[in-house]
């Protein structure tokens, strides 16, 4: 019986037991041995005393070892922590600090910031680092986690339980983390195994990095289906050739993605020269996907099945959409309909049902939801519609955020944020945060970010800035300011100093009117 995500390691090593579970580049590793690290490394963190509940970190890039933390920080009884290798040190330090990570799976090319973070931030256990970097971390290599008991430690854990807590950008410029229960990651896993067919004879692209909510498909529903996961480098992602030839040697089966690198594939990727023949099914969500764009890789892909994706990371997924045939140019492709063992409503500003047809805010009830906000009450308090159902038991729903509306088959279709949140290649960003990373400058006396969408596939993200009297601060200056905040994703491409800002009647900045200026 399966109801800890760790338990699907666990039983498709017994079954398959030679089956590859991950390949990166030239490494791979079966689901026997995979399964047998995984104990190890629970029984080695069980040793340096993380216990239920707590919290860890992992640290690196993608890899081989990064799935075996997943699996072995969980199998430990903790919840997994993925933190972006590429996020600024002050970032780092403030999810840490968050979340009270006291334990991190890490590598030795991050040693420079583990120094830096070190130094105010104590930790208690740093695994993967390997020579001098170990010593002077007082870390511990993966040679010592493999000679750890490989038997399952015995910790109780209940399905109920936490099993991973993802970052994701905050309206006040703080991270705030998705708490997941086991739970709620087994019931994605199921849903979306079945959903799409996962089977042993499946090999699946994880494109997304870890932090990336996307990846929770490639990780559980993969193992859960016996499927093995071909792990793709940040490097290969950047080079869309590159990606199309690993697609035609690996043979994969199914695709998941953001938009935006399926587009790179279709415009970089040299697809009249490759066989992708063994693509059964490309993936697709996090963002709107050009119809035009669509439909032309469609045609180069005629042999695969096509799914719109849609679900915020507090859920995972809620819905889907499998187009039948290429889009129209122009045509809106629609998320679908609310996917089976799943609820879903829209709702007007005062929370009544809309109409058919008319827009209003998404709100789902799903056993794919998240606990909740990591400590943070206040943003619970405003994300779960909580009603009263039969017999006066209480139905709790998450509101999206996302305003939608019902078509003619009954399929909503996405018509924007009701916030101010967007998303960049996939990414969630938080235009509040840029503009309190740039409030945050000294000299800087107003900021206001606006997106704009390019008609293609983008949201470009823009700021203007006004100064103190007697203050000049260069672009370079202030861009170099925000990515000491702010992921890479959401500094903004141009930023323009202002005299003032157009403003409404009520003396707010006027950002709509900002948008045609910038």
């Amino acid at each position: 019986m399966k109801y800890l995500l760790t338990h699907a390691i666990e039983e498709t090593a017994d079954r398959l037991t030679e089956q590859t579970a991950f390949r990166f580049e030239k490494d791979s590793i079966s689901y026997g041995e995979f399964a047998l690290n995984v104990r190890r490394l629970a029984n080695f963190l069980v040793e340096q005393g993380v216990a239920k509940g707590d919290r860890v970190g992992i640290f690196r890039r993608k890899g081989i070892p990064s799935a075996l933390a997943v699996y072995g920080i969980m199998a430990a009884g903790a919840a997994y922590v993925p933190l972006d290798p590429m996020m600024p040190l002050e970032r780092l330090r403030a999810i840490v600090e968050d979340c009270g990570i006291r334990d991190l799976v890490s590598e030795n090319s991050q040693v420079k910031t583990l120094s830096d973070l070190v130094q105010d931030t104590p930790l208690r256990t740093l695994v993967g680092l390997e020579g001098e970097s170990a010593a002077s971390l007082d870390g511990a290599s993966w040679s010592q986690v493999i000679d750890s008991p490989d038997h399952m430690p015995k910790v109780c854990v209940m399905e109920q339980d936490l099993a991973y807590i993802m970052y994701t950008s905050g309206s006040t410029g703080q991270p705030k983390g998705l708490a997941h229960t086991h739970y709620s990651g087994l019931s994605y896993a199921t849903m979306a195994a079945e959903t799409y067919g996962v089977t042993n004879t499946d090999k699946i692209a994880n494109h997304s990095s870890l932090h990336f909510d996307m990846s929770t498909f490639d990780y559980f529903s993969g193992p859960l289906g016996g499927a093995t996961t071909i792990i793709i480098s940040e490097q290969c992602t950047k080079f869309p050739a590159n990606m199309s030839r690993l697609i035609e040697d690996e043979g994969i089966t199914i695709w998941y993605s953001v938009p935006w690198a399926l587009i790179q594939l279709l415009q970089f990727g040299a697809l009249e020269k490759r066989n992708l023949g063994s693509l059964r099914w490309v993936m697709f969500g996090g963002e709107p996907f050009p119809s035009k764009h669509l439909r032309d890789l469609m045609q180069a892909l005629p042999g695969a099945r096509f799914s719109n994706v849609y679900g915020p990371a507090e859920v995972n997924q809620c819905t889907y959409y499998h187009l039948t045939e290429p889009p129209a140019i122009d045509d809106d492709v629609p998320i679908g309909k609310i996917w089976a063992n799943a609820d879903g409503m829209v709702v007007d500003e005062r929370d009544q049902l809309t109409p058919s047809g008319e827009v209003g805010e998404l709100l789902v009830r799903t056993p794919t939801m998240m606990r909740g906000y990591w400590a943070r009450p206040d943003l619970n308090q405003k994300v779960f519609h909580r009603s009263l159902g039969p017999g006066g038991l209480e139905q709790i729903y998450l509101r999206t955020g996302d305003l939608v509306r019902e078509d003619s088959n009954g399929s909503y279709v996405f018509v924007g944020r009701k916030d101010r949140q967007v998303k960049i290649r996939g990414y969630r960003v938080e235009l509040d945060e840029i503009e309190a990373a740039l409030c945050s400058l000294e000299g800087v006396m107003e900021a206001a970010v606006v997106s704009v969408f390019d008609g293609q596939a983008t949201n470009h993200v823009k700021a203007a800035v006004t100064l103190k009297p007697g203050v000049y601060l260069e672009q370079a200056d202030m861009l170099a300011h925000a990515k000491q905040k702010i992921p890479s994703y959401a500094i903004p491409e141009q930023i323009a100093v202002v005299k003032d800002f157009p403003r409404t009647t009520s003396g707010k900045i006027d950002r709509r009117e900002l948008r045609t200026i910038l």
